[in-house]
């Protein structure tokens, strides 16, 4: 079981005059501690969620270009990236970018999109769900044929492009993996099936329900649905002091029983060093030991 770290909140103590040092130092010991991956949220504004709306929040792409430059190993992705955000020539120039200049460690994470507030309040589009369902899918395709061979056209019900070229292209092999968020049965799961080499799953009660049914979807599309890994979302609580490192560890062995294998979550205390460091000592190897 591999555990990946989201961080949502940027209202840190130290203020905004302090956040790029105080996220160099955080992403480092989690890159040392050995987490997977390092995952933003790809918003403008806060969500309700994690924080009042008027909290910090950094642009997703520059952030994680900013953590590329501070870490070694982990992988860097949104968790995730609304359609509505970025024209998909846009968004697979900067995944590229992303994955060059980390050494390949770069991974699409995307979705239909869901924040109509934050939408409206900076003058995004926000249309119907059918059509971001429509956006989503042609935003795999033409991302897909970005990181394929050759620089031929693009053409499809929302966009029209002449020349897909991208040089240089991704160092990943064969590209940077897809990951799609969300768990809708009848649309998204159809596309994780279809598209995606990753799914990233809310770990609620109904999450075996929807391994049922991505595991359907794949047999619908041809698909070996263990070619997908599969992530959930769960908070990686294990107290201030380490105090609930086992409770942690016992829901990762539930979730490994089910086939998961990712945690992915946002962490308590994140800017704490030494919560960061008990995930490298007492977390994380025992956690890669189970399954």
């Amino acid at each position: 079981m591999k555990l990946g770290l989201q961080i949502p909140d940027f209202t840190w103590p130290n203020g905004a005059s302090a956040l790029g040092a105080d996220l160099a130092a955080v992403v480092r010991t989690a890159d040392r501690a050995g987490f997977d991956s390092i995952a933003v949220m790809d918003h403008f504004f806060q969500i309700g969620g994690v924080g009042p709306v008027e909290n910090d929040m950094l642009e997703a792409y520059t952030t994680l270009g900013f953590i590329a430059a501070h870490t070694e190993r982990a992988k860097l992705l949104t968790v995730v990236t609304g359609v509505l955000y970025r024209h998909p020539g846009l968004l697979a120039k900067a995944i590229t970018t992303l994955d060059v200049l980390s050494g390949g460690r770069a991974i699409l994470g995307i979705g239909a999109g869901w924040n109509e507030d934050e939408s409206r309040g900076l003058g995004f589009p926000f249309p119907p769900v059918a059509e971001r369902f429509e956006l989503l899918e042609e935003n795999l395709q033409y991302v897909l044929q970005m990181w394929a061979e050759g620089d031929e056209p693009f053409k499809s019900k929302h966009f029209d492009a002449s020349r897909l070229l991208n040089v240089p292209q991704a160092l990943s092999d064969p590209r940077p993996p897809i990951m799609i968020g969300g768990g809708g049965e009848k649309k998204t799961l159809r596309l994780v099936a279809k598209y995606a080499d990753q799914c990233n799953l809310f770990n609620s009660p109904e999450l075996e329900h929807k391994l049922d049914v991505l595991k359907q979807h794949c047999e619908n599309e041809g698909r070996d649905y263990d070619s997908i890994t599969k992530t959930v979302y769960h908070i990686l609580d294990i107290g201030e002091n380490g105090e609930k490192t086992g409770e942690l560890l016992a829901e990762l062995e539930r979730l490994n029983g089910l086939g998961i294998h990712v945690a992915l979550g946002m962490v308590p205390h994140v800017h704490n060093p030494a919560v960061l460091e008990k995930f490298g000592t007492d977390v994380i190897p025992a956690a890669e030991k189970i399954g």
